[in-house]
């Protein structure tokens, strides 16, 4: 009786090569609900009845889910693509990616800004990356993405490209 070998199991799905989210910075958080009470307390006063109690039960609610949307950002290389909240750019059109510390960030956004480029910024994130296209039915020249990490990210987008790419067929081949 042969040994049997066992059976390949299927390929699992890619898991992403980069994923984070923008999120607060716990300073933040602080600095927001600290202003928040405060409103609350200046609203309240001293007055009776509902209005003692009312702007806390508004205000810091409010401020609490204020500042959930503003960290909802997430930005994810998978599945050929470069997806940026709900935006996706297929990485086919990927000319090239660089990484941007905080002043070349404020160039690319600022002197060389292009009001067409797709700008995702989130002023608490000091990096970012520069995605320029090769798409000649897109006018947007360039994506500009905020990230904590901007040299992974550009390294997990060219990967992807390269991957996603179909190999040249070998001209020796032939």
């Amino acid at each position: 009786m042969s040994p049997s070998s066992p059976s390949p199991a299927p390929p699992a799905a890619a898991p992403p090569q980069h994923a984070e989210r923008l999120g607060l910075p716990w300073w933040l958080w602080l600095a927001g609900l600290a202003a928040a009470t405060l409103l609350a307390v200046e609203v309240w006063m001293g007055a009776p009845g509902v209005r003692a109690w009312l702007p806390f039960v508004v205000l810091l609610p409010a401020t609490v889910a204020g500042l959930a949307w503003l960290g909802r950002i997430r930005i994810a290389v998978r599945d050929g693509e470069l997806r940026v909240d709900d935006a996706r750019l297929p990485l086919e059109f990927v000319a090239d990616v660089v990484p941007l510390d905080a002043a070349g960030r404020r160039e690319v956004l600022g002197v060389g800004a292009d009001p067409l480029a797709f700008v995702v910024q989130r002023p608490w994130v000091p990096g970012a990356v520069q995605v320029l296209l090769d798409d000649p039915a897109d006018p947007t020249p360039f994506w500009v993405v905020s990230t904590r990490h901007p040299v992974e990210l550009a390294e997990a987008v060219l990967a992807a490209r390269g991957a996603a790419r179909p190999a040249a067929p070998d001209a020796t081949s032939r």
